[in-house]
């Protein structure tokens, strides 16, 4: 039986990759065919003397531009404005580009790697979100805030385009969506099928309205946080658990920045992708009870990374569960066997 299984195993294996094969040579025999029906000057200007419009108006409808595209911009910056968590900013921003472009992603930035958050319009069906992208020079510079557009079909958007396609554009966009001046995502978007990405202007203008709203919901959080938020990591930690800290034996700096930060990328993972969740745990005061399955998770991963006896002894993962899901009120949590009460 167990043979069996291993054949089905590889023979399915097998199928999906050559169907991602035969998949990927349609697309490309496609987009140079269509090359073949993009209009050429000439057949501008002899639609705009036959239809009797001026130079600049209605011979773009004609190919699909529509006359929706302003209503359809309208729509996005709405959705963006009622977006309720930095999350749904980002997925409405996809949402809202579809009108604009023929495939979208964006990717997270977490200790300067991009991770893949979400994406539309690519040919693989569920690209796996949390995939890590090491930036090549270029996004490194887009990142700290050096360049602020990519055009170029480039290394930095072939490492992008990996966990989403093995299908190349011909034309693709790069942008940062910055949090107070630090790039905090990139937006990847390309021209799919067509040509060349053709809205330029309403894609950027999308991403600055995103951008936006991100910095208004991280001022609101921002302002229901206690003054204790503005301390450094160690301090919000020692501020958590202060006899559990001083009866520990000391830890390294080192080691001890290096599990703050691996801490603050795991629960703001949980932050990113469970919104709803974290939102109705902190209202009920029991985010153990909405979140066990991705706070026991985290904490795995966690311990498997530093150990069980450095947790125990520091509490550097609870401490950022606390500061960063409980706004510093430990009592939110609620009744977690890994954290102790009173």
């Amino acid at each position: 039986m167990e043979a069996s299984d291993a054949a089905k195993t590889l023979l399915s294996q097998w199928i999906n990759t050559r169907h991602q094969a035969l998949l990927e040579q349609v697309m490309m025999t496609w987009q140079a065919g269509m090359r073949g029906l993009e209009p050429d000057d000439i057949l501008l200007q002899d639609l705009r003397k036959e239809l009797g419009h001026p130079p600049e108006e209605g011979v773009e409808d004609l190919f699909g531009a529509g006359t929706d595209l302003g209503e359809d911009l309208g729509r996005a910056v709405d959705a963006l404005e009622s977006a309720p968590s930095q999350g749904e900013v980002l997925k409405a921003l996809l949402d809202g580009l579809q009108p604009f472009v023929e495939r979208s992603a964006i990717f997270v930035v977490k200790q300067g790697i991009a991770n893949l958050y979400a994406s539309r319009g690519f040919e693989t069906e569920s690209p796996r979100p949390g995939s890590p992208v090491v930036p090549p020079p270029p996004l490194e510079g887009l990142i700290s805030g050096r360049i602020h557009v990519l055009r170029e079909i480039q290394e930095t958007y072939a490492a992008l385009l990996a966990p989403l396609s093995r299908f190349e554009a011909g034309q693709a966009m790069i942008l940062p969506l910055r949090l107070r001046r630090k790039a905090v995502a990139v937006l990847l978007v390309d021209s799919g099928l067509r040509q060349d990405v053709q809205r330029p202007a309403e894609i950027r203008a999308l991403a600055h309205v995103a951008e936006a709203c991100l910095s208004f919901l991280a001022g609101q959080k921002e302002e229901e946080r206690p003054a204790a938020a503005d301390a450094g990591p160690s301090a919000r930690t020692a501020q958590i658990v202060p006899s559990i800290q001083e009866a520990a034996p000391p830890l390294d700096p080192k080691v001890r920045a290096t599990a703050e930060r691996l801490a603050r990328v795991l629960v703001g993972d949980i932050e990113l992708y469970f919104p709803q969740k974290v939102t109705q745990g902190q209202q009920q005061g029991n985010l153990y009870g909405t979140l066990r399955e991705e706070l026991d998770r985290s904490r795995s991963t966690f311990v498997e990374r530093f150990g069980e006896d450095l947790e125990v002894q520091h509490k550097v993962f609870l401490g950022t569960i606390v500061q960063l899901l409980c706004g510093g009120d430990p009592a939110k949590l609620g009744p977690a066997p890994w954290a102790p009460r009173g």
